[in-house]
């Protein structure tokens, strides 16, 4: 049996993208056959799923939790194979331990195979406050010791292969796009109807929002909901997410004709969400740089089979606007976006077929077993 070590900054309970991808890809690993063994930080009681053993004893990666982590690793024959979920800002030292690197070094030095799967590579290297260059600095050079060390690097979207590879300073190592699938159940484990009621009024449009609520995206989520829950449906909105109810009294205070028809379910499970998914009629899912493989809550919103309108950025891939998978609109095209969800809204039989578009290129391009596959082949 293949045995391999995954190192992550968060697993469930946890909340965090990198923590629900880890937990998605540990089980579906475990299901086909391997023995996968979780390394992260301590924090909340959780259970192990069947076939993932979890172990939480990583603490704040500092070198002492470092050499503990040896130890326990070393307990296991050699050569391990450890696969690290990279994202710069998730591992301690305000974003910049060089030491963890170092570490992994060592370990691929001893014989262990080092791979990476880069969910974000560095901070931009721009003019700013000092401490932001310092850690944009630092992260380049984490990432230098990283792909020194690493026999494989997996990129979230192909933007990052190009910014990664001067760093191997021409030594020869394959970087490959690994897409991200939604890491929510498929399965509505909720009838749909009485949430759909609980939200939206008879024919009433629900439409709504799946995220986190970050700061940078309810600001371009709000500046477009103005002519959109405006508009004649006088559609109802529902927030799904951790955030949503801080969010929802936001627009609640600034739009209050909309009060009674914004909601809020703030933190879902990941196994319910798909039912809150289902019982919306659109889903908005504006994005500052613009959808991209790499973001779950678009990957979940496809793989339930619901329209989705969303952003054109500089990271957005091609195959978004290939494939008709979602209705697009430039990052700065505030109206642009809005006449989309209202035509959607108005348009039943068009919104029946982007969900189908979308949840056709999911199941073509991104779900848990294509992540398998490359995994294992690898």
């Amino acid at each position: 049996m293949n045995r391999r070590h995954i190192l992550t900054c968060e697993y469930p309970p946890d909340v965090g993208g990198v923590a629900d991808y880890t937990r998605h890809i540990a089980e579906a690993l475990a299901g086909s056959g391997e023995e996968v063994h979780v390394w992260c930080p301590a924090t909340r009681e959780r259970r192990e799923a069947s076939g993932v053993h979890v172990h939480p004893g990583l603490g704040r990666f500092r070198p002492a939790d470092l050499r503990r982590l040896s130890v326990r690793l070393d307990e296991f024959p050699a050569p391990r194979r450890i696969l690290v979920q990279w994202v710069p800002h998730g591992f301690g030292y305000r974003s910049m331990n060089l030491w963890f690197c170092l570490w992994l070094a060592q370990r691929a030095m001893a014989g262990d195979g080092v791979e990476l799967m880069v969910h974000e590579p560095f901070m931009e290297l721009k003019r700013g406050p000092v401490r932001h260059v310092l850690m944009a600095l630092v992260h380049r050079l984490m990432t230098l010791v990283l792909m020194q060390s690493a026999t494989r690097a997996w990129v979230a979207i192909p933007a990052w292969e190009p910014l990664l590879r001067p760093y191997t300073l021409r030594r020869q190592i394959r970087i490959e796009w690994l897409p991200i699938p939604g890491c929510v159940s498929s399965q509505a484990c909720a009838p749909v109807s009485p949430i759909r009621a609980r939200y939206a009024e008879g024919p009433q449009p629900l439409i709504g929002h799946f995220g986190s609520h970050g700061r940078e995206v309810t600001a371009l989520l709000e500046e477009r909901l103005v002519r959109i829950m405006d508009c004649s449906a006088k559609p109802a909105l529902l927030l799904i997410g951790l955030g949503g109810d801080a969010f929802r009294a936001t627009l609640a205070s600034r739009h209050p004709t909309w009060a009674d028809r914004v909601h809020a379910t703030d933190y879902v499970a990941a196994a319910e969400v798909a039912s809150y998914l289902d019982a919306c009629d659109i889903l908005l899912q504006p994005y500052p740089d613009g959808i991209t493989s790499r973001r779950t809550s678009a990957m979940a919103c496809l793989s339930q089979g619901r329209p989705v309108v969303t952003t054109c950025g500089p990271l957005t891939e091609p195959l978004w606007k290939e494939s008709g998978a979602v209705v697009l609109a430039d990052v700065s095209d505030t109206a642009g976006f809005a006449s989309a969800v209202v035509g959607l809204i108005d348009d039943p039989g068009e919104r029946k077929r982007i969900a189908r578009q979308g949840q056709c290129l999911y199941r073509e391009r991104f779900t848990v077993d294509h992540v398998v596959t490359a995994l294992r082949a690898a």
